[in-house]
């Protein structure tokens, strides 16, 4: 049962952004391995994994691909775990279910449990990946991707304040519209030369419409953190997880990946 009382964040926002972009595209394979740094394919392969925070279940095809024997995606709005069971149809071996992160019923039960931009949209995040450690196996992975505090910082001073006072409050059919002249901005800047940091260059390669999915996903959402690397770093290493490792991502990110204690079964 959803505690509607602690899920405070964009879910209905951001469900309204995978009913339109509910396509799962190669290049989202190049995403994916890039938000994973620290695992490869060879890690997932006869692997058991949770996707917290599934979206359409994009980030749950390329492990099912690499072997993984089974899987669990979760998330909340209906329109999103609709496009996940869709996209992830031809794989019986996988479960879409609606929960939270706050609702991670299973523990000692994941080799690899990870939860990719999210996190840093929700109120209680030490709480999710509190649960997140639990539902991983002794020894196994848990893997985060975060919004980085470094190379955002115009980001953060200028666009936020924006996104928080206006885009996250109006109705979500305007700001879809609105999305559309500041993607065409964004679009010409990368072809006229904005390419200073790696994402930049990565979505350089991105058509019209995915570009579009990005700039509308950053003016919805209620909650936004950005972190810097000694607070990603951190936030693991309260959740009580080992060999904490931080990985810069195109040069604006950070994956954040540690390991359960071998010692914490039965506990």
């Amino acid at each position: 049962m959803v505690d509607n009382e602690i899920v405070k964040g964009s879910t209905e926002r951001f469900g309204h952004s995978w009913n339109i972009f509910s396509e799962v595209l190669p290049i989202h394979e190049e995403q994916f391995k890039r938000w994973t740094t620290g695992l490869t394919a060879e890690d997932f392969k006869e692997a058991s994994f949770l996707d917290v925070g599934c979206g359409i279940g994009r980030n749950s095809v390329w492990p099912l691909k690499y072997g993984a024997n089974n899987g669990l995606a979760i998330d909340l709005d209906e329109r999103t775990l609709a496009a996940a069971r869709n996209n992830l149809a031809q794989y019986p071996e996988m479960t879409v279910d609606r929960r939270s992160a706050y609702e991670i019923n299973e523990e000692n039960a994941f080799d690899i449990v990870f939860s990719i931009g999210v996190l840093h949209h929700i109120e209680f995040p030490d709480k999710a990946l509190a649960n997140m450690t639990k539902a991983a196996k002794p020894g196994g992975k848990v893997l985060a991707w975060l919004y980085g505090y470094e190379n955002n910082e115009k980001l953060i001073r200028y666009f936020n304040p924006l996104r928080l006072f206006l885009f996250s409050k109006l109705p979500l059919k305007l700001v879809y519209l609105l999305s559309a002249p500041l993607t065409a901005i964004l679009w010409c800047l990368l072809r006229l030369g904005l390419n200073r940091i790696e994402y930049f260059r990565l979505i350089r390669q991105f058509s019209f419409r995915h570009l579009r999915a990005i700039v509308y996903d950053h003016m919805i959402p209620k909650i936004a953190k950005y972190y810097k690397k000694e607070e990603a770093e951190d936030f693991f290493k309260r959740a009580g997880l080992q060999n904490v490792e931080v990985h810069w991502v195109n040069e604006m990110s950070w994956t954040v990946i540690g390991t359960k204690s071998a010692n914490e079964e039965g506990e």
